[in-house]
């Protein structure tokens, strides 16, 4: 906010409204704005972005939006909300797809099947989407298989080729860290995948701010 000029926020003081960042592909910068959703801004003036469409579920979801990933080629979106509390507290969130041929309107298909191999609500720690890899130039870039992290239910792999039904190829849930990083009051002994970047030659680098960096490959299987 411009506090100089006395702006003030339109929302609750219980919803977070705040650029976690933006992807950009040619002039449209995609941006994850958390409990605002995403904004889609034309930045083809770099000193003069310009709006060109907001999209907010947050409610009747559970906000949280960290990563919207262009994918240009198959003008489609892939949006994460992240999950912040534990146990889904704050409610079930959801990698989603959209429809991008019409830039102005971004239009929602599908989500990606959450993990249901064991019972991670019930687990200690957030349960969840964190993050995707992001198809970085010179890293592993797909526009049908997709990374991302669930924090104690791991890393998982998505295939997206039919964008109406994204399929779940691939997981690593990781042991029980041997020690406990998370500095916070009585937080329990678990995983938190947090991060996952994967290099050009398919090698998957996943941080966890409690277990340390795992090194994965992935073998292209179909579970």
């Amino acid at each position: 906010m411009n506090a100089a000029n006395r702006e003030l926020p339109s929302w609750s003081a219980s919803r977070r409204y705040g650029l976690h960042h933006a992807i950009v592909h040619d002039d449209i910068a995609y941006a994850a704005w958390r409990d605002a959703g995403m904004v889609v801004l034309d930045i083809s003036d770099r000193t003069a972005p310009r709006a060109v469409v907001h999209r907010n579920w947050s409610p009747p979801f559970g906000g949280g939006t960290h990563n919207c990933l262009p994918l240009p080629d198959r003008d489609l979106l892939v949006v994460l909300d992240e999950a912040v509390l534990d146990h889904q507290e704050d409610g079930e969130k959801f990698i989603w797809v959209f429809d991008n041929r019409e830039k102005s309107n971004p239009v929602s298909i599908a989500t990606f099947p959450t993990p249901r191999d064991a019972d991670y609500r019930a687990k200690s720690g957030h349960f969840g989407p964190h993050n995707l890899h992001e198809n970085r130039p010179g890293s592993f870039v797909s526009s049908e298989l997709i990374f991302a992290t669930y924090q104690n239910a791991g890393v998982r792999a998505f295939n997206i080729s039919n964008p109406y039904r994204p399929v779940e190829v691939g997981a690593l849930v990781p042991p029980a860290p041997p020690s406990l990083m998370d500095t916070r009051p009585n937080r329990q002994r678990v995983i938190q995948s947090a991060d996952v970047f994967v290099t050009a030659n398919g090698l998957i680098y996943s941080t966890d701010y409690n277990g340390g960096l795992y090194v994965i490959e992935f073998d292209g299987g179909g579970g």
